[in-house]
């Protein structure tokens, strides 16, 4: 994780761990300093090759759950079966999505800034909206026998479910970074 607050690789398993790999979609076909959210926006590039990169660092046996926009649910379908949950999908913008990010607001940007958790001057919701579903995504998909469970998501929710997993408050993971294409494991328990 490109953050203070990394999970450490080797910690011991105990027999009921739980492994969770959290994996950002790949780039988007978005020019840079567009605000994209929920937005369903495609893949700057297939999948295959990152998808078979990604396959060989999972468990043979995995749960796999994704967002349902087209940038994660291509590649969760090239990784296995997943299920589809609305709860992983990114932060609605509102009306800044699709939006240029200097085009927005100069005041709403600062507004946002200065109360990032609870903030949706733009018409969409809160980051803590957001986190509040994403986590409520993990639970339902820890609540049965799971060993090893693949995330395919967006950065608001991973950065929010691995928070939750890690014990961070919400200024520290709000921090937490995710690459897009990449693969971030946590182990619990």
């Amino acid at each position: 994780m490109n953050s203070d607050h990394a999970a450490p690789s080797s910690a011991p398993r105990s027999r009921d761990a739980t492994s969770i790999y959290l994996i950002r979609h790949p780039s988007v076909a978005v020019p840079p300093g567009v605000c994209y959210g929920q937005s369903d926006v495609a893949l700057a590039e297939p999948v295959d090759a990152l998808a078979a990169g990604l396959r060989a660092q999972l468990p043979a046996e995995f749960a796999l759950i994704s967002s349902p926009l087209t940038r994660c649910r291509q590649l969760a379908e090239a990784l296995g079966q997943p299920i589809f949950d609305a709860r992983l999908m990114e932060i609605d913008f509102g009306r800044w999505e699709l939006q240029a990010w200097d085009q927005i607001e100069l005041s709403l940007i600062d507004a946002w800034a200065a109360n990032p958790l609870h903030f949706c001057g733009h018409g969409g919701e809160s980051v803590l909206q957001m986190a509040t579903r994403a986590q409520a995504a993990l639970a339902a998909a820890l609540s049965g026998d799971t060993r090893a469970l693949v995330i395919v998501a967006h950065g608001g929710p991973l950065r929010a479910i691995a928070g939750q997993l890690l014990g961070l408050k919400e200024e520290e993971w709000m921090q937490l970074r995710f690459a897009c294409g990449e693969l971030q494991v946590i182990t619990r328990g």
